[in-house]
């Protein structure tokens, strides 16, 4: 069975990039790490370390067992914190990071089962670009991220996606544009102003495969990384636009414009993405229990 004790002297001296200065932050003499990871060493069948001038670096093993210390590690403290919380009867928190492509209505819905545990959660929400809340995921300073697709395969971040659910999409018009709409759906988009999502939303490419497939040339006035401010121009009544049908009816009553049409062959889908295979944070393991249609029904 794996030691956890001589595993934690071998993630300091990992972390600490030698066998010394480990020792100096421990206060444990160099003997004994260096003994406890020869012992590690040989339960594991396996060479953590190599020689490298005077100092040590990880084997592309060791590597591997770093990573996997990281997330133990990592676990435990936070189940140490989550401990502490609850004797002092403190919420726990939770912190999430959304995709700014990521519909505000949609990210509620998607967090909602994490505002109804019996223990108390805080939420800490923070809302960038993808990518830079995965570079913020990998360090530990979010527990998850919100997106509208799984992690990136080029990315060099360890995570793991957890898929929420999926919409397909309707398009919507200010009143008076909707009037101004001939025809049958959707025949009646043709030569009409055109908002959509900016590059970065997975929804992007087919939906415009969609238009092609329609014989449809959008006449695009506007592009938007923020789902937000392109409800914003719609219902200035700049152009037509996309949003989940799943919340038709709030993108109605919130902003004053009419459902024009549902295009069923085009969805958004929905991912919580982790550093963990299987999930310890109660918030985390609530959402991706849920599911979006599960949220939809509370």
């Amino acid at each position: 069975m794996l030691n956890f004790k001589q595993l934690h002297h071998f993630w300091n001296v990992a972390r600490a990039g030698g066998i010394v200065r480990a020792s100096e932050r421990s206060g444990l003499a160099p003997q004994t790490l260096s003994g406890q990871i020869a012992i590690l060493e040989a339960s594991l069948g396996v060479t953590l370390f190599r020689r490298r001038g005077r100092g040590l670096a990880l084997t592309e093993t060791g590597q591997m067992v770093l990573d996997y210390a990281e997330e133990i590690f990592r676990v435990g403290s936070e189940l140490e914190e989550a401990l502490h919380n609850r004797a002092a009867g403190r919420a726990i928190p939770f912190r999430v990071g959304i995709a700014d492509v990521v519909p505000k209505a949609i990210a509620w819905l998607l967090l909602a089962p994490s505002m109804k545990l019996a223990e108390p959660v805080r939420i800490v929400c923070r809302e960038d670009k993808m990518v830079r809340l995965l570079g913020d995921l990998a360090i530990h300073k979010l527990d998850v991220v919100l997106a509208d697709s799984p992690m990136p395969t080029h990315m060099d971040v360890r995570g793991y996606n957890h898929k929420l659910g999926e919409s397909p999409i309707s398009f919507f018009a200010a009143p008076s544009l909707a009037e101004s709409l001939t025809g049958s759906f959707p025949a009646n988009l043709v030569g009409q102003p055109m908002l959509i999502p900016g590059a970065d939303a997975a929804v992007r490419r087919p939906l415009m495969q969609w238009f092609e497939e329609q014989h449809i040339a959008p006449h695009i006035v506007g592009e938007f990384d923020d789902a937000a401010l392109m409800k914003a121009f719609g219902e200035a009544g700049v152009g037509v636009f996309p949003a989940a049908t799943l919340i038709a009816e709030q993108v109605c009553r919130q902003h004053g414009v009419r459902c024009i049409g549902e295009a069923p062959a085009v969805s958004e889908a929905y991912y919580a993405i982790s550093v963990e295979r299987r999930i310890s944070h109660p918030a985390t393991l609530a959402i991706s229990r849920s599911g979006l249609e599960g949220a939809k029904r509370d």
